[in-house]
């Protein structure tokens, strides 16, 4: 198996996104922002400026992940982002901005919030239909939600847009995550692309009508559940339930079910994210801690997220790289894989040949791949021999069960430490016989080292050896003269 370059920093890398230092808001005062009595038609915000909440927690600004080049206008903890800056919520993450200085984030006097490059032509909206319109106002709350409400009834809970109702990957303790029975639509997060590139991922967090949750791989293997609501907690998410640090609700009504959560303690900060890694996960940070801390973390173990490690890689627990290549493949993109983006995958070095020029290479002890084809043939070699013959077979195993054949791309394949099966996968001739010849020149190699410094060994004490008998022989005649 090939090792790649990705060990033990990808969760720190995959928790936070560094970004570019931050600056003050240089036009507009912050307070004309926040405040519920400002007329806020016709005000904007410009690459190098931001909004920051009341209390001090929140920013809203533009901002490129990373060493990106590309811009997009997001919120993000103000306070709890120290050495990075975590962002909680994108705009525009599938429509990036070039670097400019002419890139607009502005309240029309139609009531809309658009977002403008640098042409300025609108690439995001928020479709208000209602018809505020001059009286129209954006606030950045104090629980990181961006409100666009009527400004001539700011106590009206009747708000024309919010943040917290088009989420990325992000949910925050007040916002619903459920399901509209109206509308029959659901709220979904979406994991990032990678640790550099909030683009929406491969996995994504939905609500059934039924009212549970489900994670799944590329909209629809769904790899994990919250299990179904017993009353108190979700059967397979023990965690999602009051305590002394959160209070906890589920509302079912003719209209929607969702789920919502709220801190009994104004200094703690949380946050739930679906993140790059297909993992569903609740964040703490206590100001005594100066840290963001995982406090549980679905589906438990790094390889039961569905394709994780994309075509013709190999998922490990345990390892020091969760994902590595099989041997005879490499990654498709390493840059992606740095950025611990392993959808892609891996391909082969040489391309097999079939025609009887191929050969088995041995896998062992294994997580058999998904999406096997059942043959019906009962001896090992028999097994091999369906594969062989068929060009399109990749593999095989001949277990206790049976005997399985692969076509196509292996997903899900995970190195165990005891108790798998042996997978047999197809390479070049080439490509196993040049792994032995490997072998060979370096057990050569090895030994020749190894004579090579025995021998040197022998010589220094045969050395010291003589050196003794003379030194001996002259002492013993030096004394037969006195």
């Amino acid at each position: 198996m090939r090792r790649e370059r990705v060990g033990f920093e990808e969760e720190k890398k995959r928790e936070s996104v560094s970004g570019k230092k931050k600056r003050r808001f240089a036009g507009v005062g912050e307070s004309d922002w926040w405040h519920p009595t400002t007329r806020s038609r016709g005000q904007s915000i410009s690459e190098n400026q931001t909004i920051v909440s009341q209390n001090g927690n929140f920013e809203l600004g533009f901002f490129a992940p990373g060493s990106s080049r590309k811009y997009y206008i997001g919120i993000w903890y103000k306070k709890a982002s120290i050495q990075n800056r975590v962002v909680v919520w994108i705009a525009n993450r599938d429509e990036a901005l070039s670097d400019s200085p002419s890139l607009e984030l502005k309240l029309l006097d139609n009531g809309n919030l658009v977002l403008l490059n640098h042409f300025k032509i609108p690439i995001w909206s928020t479709n208000n239909t209602s018809k505020a319109g001059n009286s129209s106002e954006l606030v950045l709350g104090d629980d990181g939600n961006l409100v666009l409400r009527d400004g001539s009834d700011p106590l009206s809970r009747n708000l024309l847009w919010q943040s917290f109702d088009n989420p990325t990957d992000t949910t925050l303790p007040g916002a619903k995550t459920g399901y509209d029975k109206r509308t029959k639509v659901s709220t979904k997060l979406t994991s990032w692309r990678n640790s550099e590139d909030p683009t929406s991922g491969i996995y994504t967090l939905e609500a059934t009508p039924d009212g549970h949750f489900g994670v799944h791989w590329n909209g629809s293997q769904e790899y994990w559940t919250t299990g179904t609501w017993n009353g108190r907690t979700f059967s397979q998410t023990p965690e999602m339930r009051s305590n002394s640090l959160f209070n906890f609700k589920r509302v079912s009504n003719e209209n929607e079910t969702y789920v919502t959560y709220s801190l009994n303690n104004r200094a703690v900060l949380s946050r739930t994210v679906l993140d790059l890694s297909g993992h569903y996960k609740q964040f703490l940070w206590m100001d005594g801690m100066q840290d963001w801390n995982v406090i549980w973390s679905q589906p438990l173990g790094k390889c039961a997220v569905y394709g994780l490690c994309g075509a013709f890689g190999i998922c490990s627990e345990n390892g020091a790289y969760v994902c590595q290549c099989l041997q005879g493949f490499q990654t498709k993109s390493p840059k992606d894989w740095d950025l611990l983006d392993y959808s892609g995958g891996c391909v082969r070095e040489t391309s097999v040949q079939c025609g009887g020029k191929d050969w088995f290479l041995k896998v062992p002890n294994v997580r058999l791949p998904v999406n096997s084809k059942a043959s019906k043939v009962h001896t090992d070699e028999n097994c091999k021999l369906a594969c062989s013959n068929d060009c399109s077979c990749g593999a095989y195993a001949y277990t206790s069960t049976g005997c399985f054949t692969w076509h196509g791309n292996l997903l899900n394949i995970q190195q165990l430490d005891s108790g798998g099966d042996d997978l047999y996968l197809r390479l070049a001739a080439s490509e196993v016989s040049n792994s032995g010849r490997k072998v060979s020149v370096v057990s050569v190699i090895v030994w020749l080292v190894s004579g090579i410094i025995a021998l040197a060994v022998i010589l220094v004490l045969m050395g010291f050896y003589i050196d003794f008998n003379r030194y001996s022989s002259a002492f013993i005649t030096s004394e037969t003269d006195g």
